[in-house]
């Protein structure tokens, strides 16, 4: 399998060199919070920081695992091949959240594949330097750690709650995760999304979301202008799935 940041390397030539993590704006990242607690000044040193254009792919399936990228700028669409070669959307990532941490540490592979959904800027951080970095500094490694454990809370709820959800809830779930994450924009949600990809995150097929989308719009529940899907009340939707603890999951 080829390295992935190698061919990104190759492929974009477009490594933004005078980005520093003491300037990065990103409150969220985990290395801007843990910042003064890192002692290795390395570690930030090699820092690469990447452009990716909207739909590159960053991160193969089943490519060696050898960093982790943080998301500056940008979002990104993280997914796995499921059975008959079929995508299944694991999650969609924004500004200072982190892809490619499930294999870290664990497994030799990357179980999943990333690609931009927008123009994006990415930071990555050798697998070598992030296991320096965590051995020689207690805070940054248990902030990380309740990183994994949040991450595992969330995921562990999503199968739990999924299994139990008709379509129309998936779907209804979809609509509403997109929302509290991205938020709204000119009355739409801000994150434009085709009705595959509403499938492939939901866990149905294609079909099955239009079916779904065009009964929402007959019942005033959702707008739709192309891939621009709007909520005009967002209450009436969560009150739909409030069983299944819709908010578990952001």
């Amino acid at each position: 399998m080829p390295n992935t940041t190698n061919i990104l390397l190759k492929n974009s030539r477009k490594v933004i060199t005078d980005f520093s993590c003491a300037s990065c704006m990103n409150e969220d990242c985990l290395i801007k919070k843990n910042l003064n607690n890192i002692t290795n000044s390395a570690f930030v040193e090699n820092k690469k920081t990447l452009k990716c254009k909207k739909g590159q792919q960053f991160i193969i399936e089943g490519a060696p695992v050898n960093g982790l990228f943080f998301i500056l700028k940008g979002t990104v669409k993280v997914f796995r091949t499921g059975i008959n070669g079929r995508e299944q959307i694991v999650r969609f990532a924004k500004e200072g959240e982190i892809i490619g941490h499930r294999g870290f540490g664990t497994e030799e592979y990357y179980s999943i594949g990333a690609i931009a959904l927008k123009d994006t800027v990415l930071c990555y951080i050798s697998k070598k330097d992030l296991q320096e970095a965590l051995l020689e500094n207690p805070k940054f490694g248990y902030d990380m750690m309740l990183f994994y454990a949040n991450e595992l809370n969330r995921s562990e709820s999503k199968v739990k709650s999924i299994s139990q959800m008709t379509v129309r809830e998936r779907v209804i779930d979809t609509l509403l995760y997109i929302s509290r994450k991205f938020g709204d924009l000119n009355g739409f949600l801000n994150l434009p999304l085709s009705r595959k990809e509403y499938a492939d995150y939901a866990g149905t097929t294609e079909e099955q979301v239009i079916r779904v989308f065009s009964m929402l719009k007959k019942e005033e529940l959702i707008s739709a202008k192309g891939k621009k899907i709007g909520i005009p009340d967002i209450q009436v939707l969560k009150n739909e799935i409030s069983e299944h603890n819709y908010y578990l999951d952001t």
